[in-house]
């Protein structure tokens, strides 16, 4: 399963890596970062859209994500990636607006990696 995660704290990117170590291991999954909307958008255009999951923090600096969930939605839609929103704040707005984005998961921060591999199959 190839998994672009979308975060502008760097920190994600070494969380992400310890977390699914033995999954990256075993080819089960492949990860790819980028620190903003602008980013992901640009390794999707150049990576023939090969996320299957993109997992996107909503409040980042420039394009926020949920600006880059809409121009997903709107770009990607054969086959559409499986996109779910990761957030500090779990407040309802933001839950409501990226649902209306067509956001298939919504998780808050710090992330629940048990959970997260329970929604991915992974275990």
């Amino acid at each position: 399963m190839n998994i672009l995660v979308v975060d502008d704290e760097q920190d994600m990117k070494i969380l992400f890596e310890q977390k699914f170590r033995k999954e990256i291991k075993e080819g089960t999954v492949i990860f790819a970062f980028a620190n903003s909307g602008e980013e992901a958008l640009e390794f999707m255009k150049n990576n023939d859209h090969e996320a299957v999951l993109i997992l996107s923090d909503i409040n980042m600096p420039g394009m926020s994500g949920l600006e880059l969930l809409r121009r997903i939605k709107i770009q990607y839609n054969a086959p559409p990636p499986i996109v779910m929103m990761i957030t500090a704040y779990g407040d309802a707005e933001n839950h409501h607006q990226a649902m209306q984005l067509g956001a298939d998961d919504f998780l808050t921060k710090p992330v629940d990696f048990i959970q997260l591999k329970a929604k991915l199959h992974i275990h």
